[in-house]
């Protein structure tokens, strides 16, 4: 019996041990392995047996993508202006031997090693460069910290400044100059728009006066023609008179002619016509010279005077 129970014993024992033996690697994931305390492989992602008691398992190593935010970093500009910058290191393991056994703690030395090179590249900037040149430093500060890890079978992706932290000194100052900017650009733009609005305002009185003008000229403009077309219509009207008198004296004179009248009855019509003219207000009359030898003439003419008023 208690040798049965030495044997169930022993048999669980030997399965712990095979068991112990079965290491599965997931995804994303390396294992590091020695044989007697030295380094025999590196286990990629599937399942290995491993020999008991002769090897094990030195390294476990995370191949995903890592990110590390390293504390405020005091640093010294060219300018001796001290300001505290903290920076966020993207980095991956692409070697897990050399990352097992290349540096003790890497990322204490990568630490380390950003605080260095963060303090060398600002020590050649002046303060107004720093705060303005974020880029420049994380691309400075990435290809330095990738070189320098590269022997620790590790790749630097990205290096980013997450903060950028001057004296408050610096900051009172950089705060009332901003806010002297800010009043200044109010300025700027409400005497712009005050300017905006005074060039709407000319520009339409411009306008309105352009249209009043116009409509003055279009309406001054159909006056005259107006105007014309009245001049026209009376001028008409009178030529159209004077043709119709002028028409009717001839139908008069073709009249007398065609009966045959006399040069008594010609001299009587002549004297009908001055009697006529001299019915106005003029005390002058001008005889032609034809009829002034015609016999009695002077008469009439005594009794033209007589009738027509003196001045």
């Amino acid at each position: 019996m208690t040798g049965l129970i030495i044997f169930v014993i022993f048999l669980i024992i030997v399965l712990l041990v095979l068991a112990s033996c079965i290491k599965i690697v997931p995804q994303a994931s390396a294992l590091i392995v020695e044989r007697l305390g030295a380094y025999k492989g590196t286990w990629g992602v599937g399942i290995h047996f491993k020999v008991p008691f002769i090897e094990r398992v030195a390294k476990r190593v995370n191949l995903k993508e890592q990110v590390v935010d390293f504390p405020p970093q005091p640093v010294i500009t060219k300018d001796n202006v001290t300001m505290r910058i903290d920076t966020v290191v993207f980095f991956q393991i692409t070697d897990p031997k050399l990352y097992a056994y290349g540096v003790e703690n890497p990322i204490m030395a990568i630490e380390n090693l950003s605080a260095t090179t963060l303090r060398n590249i600002i020590g050649d900037m002046e303060l107004d460069e720093t705060l303005t040149s974020r880029e420049v430093i994380n691309t400075k500060m990435r290809a330095s910290l990738d070189e320098a890890t590269d022997p620790w079978g590790i790749k630097v992706n990205r290096v980013e400044l997450k903060n950028i932290i001057p004296p408050e000194a610096i900051q009172d100052a950089m705060e009332k100059q901003m806010k002297a900017e800010r009043e200044r650009r109010e300025s700027i733009l409400i005497a712009e728009g005050e300017k905006r609005s005074t060039i709407l305002v000319a520009e339409g009185k411009k306008e309105s006066a352009i249209l009043e003008a116009e409509a003055e000229k279009q309406a001054a403009i159909l006056r005259a023609e107006a105007q014309k077309e009245r001049m026209i219509r009376e001028a008409e009207g009178q030529a159209e008179a004077i043709m119709k008198v002028q028409q009717a004296n001839a139908d008069g004179i073709r009249s007398i002619k065609e009966a045959g009248a006399d040069e008594a009855v010609l001299t009587l019509k002549s004297l009908e016509a001055f009697t006529k003219a001299a019915n106005g207000q003029s005390t002058k009359i001008i005889i032609p010279s034809q009829i002034q030898g015609l016999a009695g003439l002077a008469t009439s003419l005594k009794e033209i005077v007589a009738d027509a008023p003196k001045e």
